[in-house]
């Protein structure tokens, strides 16, 4: 029997049993299994060597171990204390059940949410369906021949809202909660054992990837304290690196880095010490509650003195920095034309003004800045033309922790007992030359990804943006529980979600996004996992790589059976010289299964990453990089050495390593290669995030969404309403061009469930609600001009609306319950589409399709990060700034619309001798709505105006109530009687 037959067998049969491994040996032997069929009546069963009962597991559990311990089905080998092989037999041990369950706990805990809110949630999303389906149902079967034009346009849009809604909700019906153990995780992982008696820490690799682009729009001293928050995250000194890519390659963004790498010899030992939170100083000085409170140690007030004094002077250099590196390259620059000047033997021919000497941008050193210079001229020194650079601004630790020493002259605070060592930090502006296609972020973390691949290879990524710090410590251990608890080997990717500082209390355009990351986020959890949201993501690295899981589970049909097979991706040594198919390169080679990528999955290793060998040399080692010795497959005999964690460590980057990084850089080496099609971020769209997640779950990986307790991390964004409005039109505008190309979910493999398709498809589609959101707009004021209404019956309309309305609000109150998010929050974000779709929307509609039809690239706009204020500075002075932008007139011509239209239709009312009460209140309670909608919108125009602007609104609601009041009255009254002559005083 086939391994795919056994384990489809094995879910057909109901519930498996399977015993752990049992190690002799030390941890590293394998000796035997029992797998066996449980009674499903009475749940148990006993094993036939120890008579003892096995203990109940789930569905996906038993499959899990099922898949691992046939993966290994073949033969069994053990390896005794040297590391040699030997056959055991079956009666040289003894069986003892449960083995691995007694002695590990679990890193991570998966749960259904409680039966009192999941039961509810799904019965209320049935009963509204069948609700809509009446509705609709009731619309389309009873026209309005009074105005059918009228009548049409509104079926129209009401089928869309509808569908729209559908496709929206069904995702949400997988609810789940999730939590880590980080202490299970230190016990497994940092505790003393046979392999490891000393107790050093045996998680893997992480490399931190900070993106900047502008160092005016990105200020410095942001990026500055998101990097002094990893250097100071609470993780293995020596297993941690991070990277800064600097797409304008500025000597600004050099130097302040280097600043802050040496302000961190201060301030890291200074959070170890006394356990600081969060780790970034501009954050941590900002805490408005007791810093005293839960501190014992007293030389904490002095450190923390000591500390912020030097912090203020850091940011005084960083603040100083553009003014000392122009003052400092225009004396070196004069300098060098007076010495040109003075010696006429190097200026030949040439006449003494017809010199022209180059305006460099100088370092400290008195080198040329290789980068961008200020006044570029025509030398290759431009933002889009300049080399390659990556610079070592900390070496890599060793693993053995280093303390300090009293505090004396050198020494700011007493660091007698604390570890001083800094993980790496790395510089890298990869080359940019005029005439290629730089791929924007997507090309920078791919440059990223070769560059650390060659220098540090970790075997997971944290991609944060440079204005997201570390709020948490902790954040990364509990990014790891998922990685290495079971089954985390088919996770790609553990996604965090965003919270922002800086953001004003009303949230006026719900940057929070709450529903978005409290609810649609987590309901994906349940299914195959979250979108990735472009930062806050911590990857593995194999899988960035084009690499599919080594178990994936197909699914056929919306209700259809699910296949779990094995995929037997390896990289292998290869002892031949052959190289007839060019599948070899530095003696390995690649033999993988994708599902989407069937036609390059025996590429040659050039053709797929490039031609660098010592790239390709890191991807035969990286999959099992940090692995423990007990969970290797002895068989294979691959990944670290069984002494790896007393081996040596690598030695320290030399000259030929960092110039293997810069030739990986550079801006020809992606060419011909499946960089940024397969392999790595993917290219094409403006929201590289979304698709470089979407080809991982089409692959068969899924993702985890981790919500700690306290935020993992936290960031900026902008609260001013034009640079709100361009960062939504990028976001629409991706999604348009994904609906339009290859990536679209339609076309997803059978390794992506039905669900996560439709979320997928969801989100490329959502733009596209625009067109009908804007008509919706201009309906009640269409019906209060033309005196016609939507409907015949306004009366069987808005009862349909009152109920819908309850269904609505009660699915709501669920998942605010569930979720934690209010309701403020939920009509906030309510309001905002509606903003959002008569705006930004059709923009990126017709941005999309212009890109469809002709080809033409769509620009991209930074979107600028809040810069430090200082005192007395209005925090949210930017809030109030009105910086016009074309996309302001569609909802300023539907709000203008609706005003005039309810002034009209009651004026009219007013003078007219048989006046249309109905029709009248149905148009102005309508347009009253949508107005309501616009409040965010108008307000921001108004800026520190609008209280005036709440009154207006305060005094509209009141007529529009007793505008209803009346009709009401009249309505019923005009039933009595044919006919009623209505006096107004």
């Amino acid at each position: 029997m086939s391994k795919d037959q056994a384990v489809e067998d094995s879910a057909n049969m109901g519930k498996l049993q399977i015993s752990n491994a049992i190690f002799t040996g030390g941890f590293n032997t394998v000796t035997r299994m029992h797998l066996i069929k449980l009674d499903t009546n009475n749940g148990g069963g006993l094993c036939s060597d120890c008579e003892q009962s096995y203990t109940h597991v789930s569905d996906d559990e038993a499959e899990d171990q099922a898949l691992s311990l046939l993966s290994m089905a073949d033969d069994f080998e053990t390896k005794d204390s040297n590391g040699f092989g030997s056959e055991v037999k079956n009666n040289d041990v003894k069986h003892q059940p449960n083995f691995g369950e007694k002695t590990r706990r679990s890193l991570t805990s998966k749960l259904p949410v409680s039966p009192t809110i999941l039961i509810p949630y799904r019965l209320l999303t049935i009963v509204r369906t069948l609700l809509l389906g009446f509705y609709l149902t009731w619309i389309v079967t009873h026209p309005n021949d009074e105005s059918m034009w009228l009548w049409r346009i509104f079926n129209t849009c009401e089928l869309w809202l509808a569908l729209s809604w559908l496709l929206e909700q069904l995702p949400r019906l997988c609810l789940i909660n999730r939590s880590t153990d980080v202490s299970a995780l230190k016990d497994r992982f940092e505790s003393p054992n046979l392999q490891n008696p000393k107790g050093r820490s045996d998680l893997p690799g992480i490399d931190v990837f900070v993106t900047t682009a502008d160092p005016e729009k990105e200020p410095l001293l942001v990026t500055a304290n998101t990097i002094l928050s990893i250097l100071a995250v609470d993780y293995p000194v020596e297993k941690l690196a991070c990277y800064l890519s600097d797409d304008a390659g500025s000597l600004l963004t050099f130097e302040a880095l280097s600043d802050t790498a040496n302000f961190a010899r201060i301030w890291v030992p200074f959070c170890r010490k006394h356990e600081i939170e969060p780790r970034s100083p501009e954050a941590y000085f900002k805490q408005k509650h007791d810093f005293l409170k839960n501190k014992v140690r007293l030389d904490f007030a002095g450190d923390r003195r000591r500390v912020k004094r030097e912090y203020d002077e850091f940011k005084v250099r960083i603040n100083s920095l553009p003014e000392t590196i122009k003052r400092r390259s225009g004396a070196y620059n004069s300098t060098k034309e007076l010495k040109t000047k003075m010696n006429p033997s190097e200026m030949g021919e040439v006449s003494l003004n017809e010199i022209k000497i180059p305006k460099a941008t100088w370092m400290s050193d008195g080198s040329y800045w290789p980068g961008t210079w200020e006044d570029p001229g025509e030398n290759d020194h431009s933002r889009g033309d300049h080399v390659g650079i990556i610079q070592v601004i900390l070496a890599s630790s060793d693993a053995k922790p280093v303390y300090g020493s009293n505090k004396n002259g050198k020494n700011l605070i007493d660091t007698t007992n604390v570890d001083i060592r800094l993980p790496m930090l790395v510089y890298m502006s990869r080359e940019k030359r005029p005439g290629y296609c730089h791929n924007k972020k997507a090309g920078a973390m791919n440059a990223l990804l070769r560059t650390s691949a060659i220098m540090s290879n970790g075997l997971f990524i944290l991609n944060l943006d440079c204005d997201h710090y570390i709020y948490n410590s902790l954040a990364l251990r509990e990014g790891m529980c998922f990685m290495l608890d079971k089954g985390g080997d088919r996770v790609c990717y553990v996604q965090f979600p965003q919270r922002f500082d800086g953001i004003d209390p009303d949230d006026l355009y719900a940057n929070h996004n709450t529903l978005f990351l409290n609810v649609n986020m987590r309901a994906l959890d349940g299914i195959q996992g979250p979108y990735y949201i472009g930062t806050c993501c911590i990857f593995r690295r194999i899988a960035l790589y084009g690499f599919s899981p080594a178990r994936v589970t197909e699914h056929h049909g919306l209700f259809g059976t699910k296949k779990t097979k094995l995929l037997r991706r390896k990289l292998t040594v290869s002892k031949k010289e052959d190289d007839e198919m060019g599948t070899q390169i530095n003696g390995y080679t690649l033999d993988c299964d994708d599902a989407d990528d069937a036609d390059t999955g025996s590429l040659p290793l050039p053709k797929r990453f490039g031609n660098s060998t010592s790239l390709a040399s890191s991807i035969t080692v990286v999959e099992f990089q940090g692995t423990l010795l007990q969970e290797f497959d002895s068989k294979d005999n691959r990944g670290r050495m069984t002494n790896s964690l007393t081996a040596p460590q690598e030695q320290p980057l030399d000259v030929a390593t960092i110039a293997k990084a810069i030739s990986a850089i550079s801006c020809v080496y992606e060419d011909n290669t499946e960089w940024g099609k397969r392999v790595g971020w993917i290219y094409g769209s403006l929201t590289e995030d979304v698709v470089t997640g979407y080809k991982m779950h089409n692959r068969g990986w899924r993702s985890v969404y981790c919500i700690t307790k306290h935020d993992a991390f936290r960031g900026t964004a902008p609260i001013n309403l034009t640079d709100r409005l361009h960062q939504v039109l990028q976001w629409a505008t991706g999604s348009i061009e994904l609906f339009f190309s290859r990536n679209n979910s339609l076309f997803a493999t059978r390794r992506m469930k039905f669900l996560q398709k439709l979320n997928y498809f969801n989100i490329l589609l959502y733009p596209f609600a625009s067109f009908f959101i804007l008509v919706y707009c201009f309906l009640p004021a269409i019906s209060l001009f033309s005196r016609q209404f939507v409907v015949q019956s306004f009366v069987t309309l808005l009862t349909f609306n009152l109920v819908d309305s309850i269904t609505l609000y009660l699915l709501v109150i669920i998942e605010i319950k569930w979720s934690g998010m209010t309701i403020a929050n939920w009509w906030r974000e309510k309001q905002v589409c509606v903003i959002w779709a008569t705006s930004s929307f059709p923009v990126a509609v017709l941005q999309g399709l212009v890109k469809f039809i002709t080809g033409v690239d769509i620009s991209h706009t930074l979107t600028p990060k809040l810069a430090t204020l200082k005192d007395g500075d209005d925090e949210f002075a930017d809030l109030y700034v009105v910086k016009w932008s074309f996309m302001m007139i569609p909802p300023i011509t539907i709000m203008l619309v609706n005003t005039i239209a309810i002034a009209v239709g009651i004026a009219r009312a007013l003078y007219s001798p048989h006046p249309e009460w109905s029709k009248l209140v149905g148009g102005v309670s309508y347009s009253f709505w949508v107005l309501c909608h616009f409040h965010p919108f108008a307000k921001g125009l108004m800026g520190r105006r609008s209280r005036a602007l709440n009154l207006f609104y305060v005094w509209s609601g009141l007529v529009s109530i007793i505008v209803l009041l009346m009709g009401i009255y009249i309505t019923s009254d005009s039933r009595a009687q044919n006919h009623m002559k209505f006096q107004f005083p």
